[in-house]
């Protein structure tokens, strides 16, 4: 199926560069976008400033406590320098605050929410990423990866993208759902997709302008074509 010129003209924004798709263990595929180094660092400054600020108070809260209170708070600044990230990262679905306000997250390569183990591995192997200074390995690393993965997320697995922002699919035509008639692509998949849901805004000229590029494939006419990527599409989405 020729579907560059179908997803062209019924999709108004082109993909970026860095766009990865994922299948889920669930078969739910994704489309992620791998957040760079410019966004990152300024992540990790929000959040390494919070830590400051947390570990300020809380040596001023314990030095009233005498030897104990200096006690607490070398075990205070432990947490908050080792386990700071990695108690957001598993508990906050891969968030820490400095992620959060900029709307990235920590995943698995697989899509999955990050475990204990990955978030351990990635904020652990920070000291290497941190060599000689001022992150320098873990930037090159970035600069050379094309999912901007430091050594800490390569080695455990792990990618920081933007959130997927959640949006409602435009209604399909009420057809009956038919099976895929031969194996398509995603991006296949997703044109015809594209199509079904521009069938309010597109004339019956154009719609069977565009089916036409298929028809041949499906052994029908243009205007047959229509209801047939209707009903396909219907079928790849499913039941609603």
């Amino acid at each position: 199926m020729n579907n560059q010129a179908l997803t062209g003209a019924v999709r108004a924004e082109p993909l970026l560069d860095t766009q990865l798709y994922l299948e889920t263990p669930e078969g739910i595929y994704l489309a992620l976008r791998p957040a760079g180094l410019p966004v990152r660092m300024l992540a990790f400054t929000i959040d390494l400033l919070l830590r400051g600020a947390l570990l300020a108070l809380a040596g001023a809260a314990w030095l009233y406590l005498g030897k104990f209170g200096l006690g607490l708070a070398s075990i205070s600044a432990f947490i908050l320098l080792w386990w700071y990230m990695v108690l957001f990262e598993v508990l906050n679905q891969g968030r820490s605050p400095g992620k959060q306000l900029l709307g990235l997250q920590v995943i698995h390569t697989d899509g999955t929410p990050v475990g204990w183990a990955g978030s351990l591995t990635r904020n652990l192997l920070r000291v290497v990423d941190l060599l000689p200074f001022a992150y320098g390995v873990g930037i090159l690393s970035m600069l050379n990866n094309a999912h901007f993965q430091r050594v800490g997320d390569i080695a455990a697995g792990t990618l920081v993208v933007y959130q997927a922002r959640t949006h409602q699919r435009a209604a399909l035509p009420e057809v009956t759902a038919s099976p895929l008639p031969f194996p398509l692509s995603l991006s296949e998949q997703q044109a015809v997709l594209s199509f079904a849901e521009r069938h309010q805004q597109l004339s019956t000229q154009r719609s069977e302008e565009l089916a036409a590029i298929i028809a041949p494939a499906l052994s029908v006419s243009p205007p047959q074509a229509v209801t047939r990527l209707h009903a396909i599409a219907r079928g790849i989405l499913g039941p609603l």
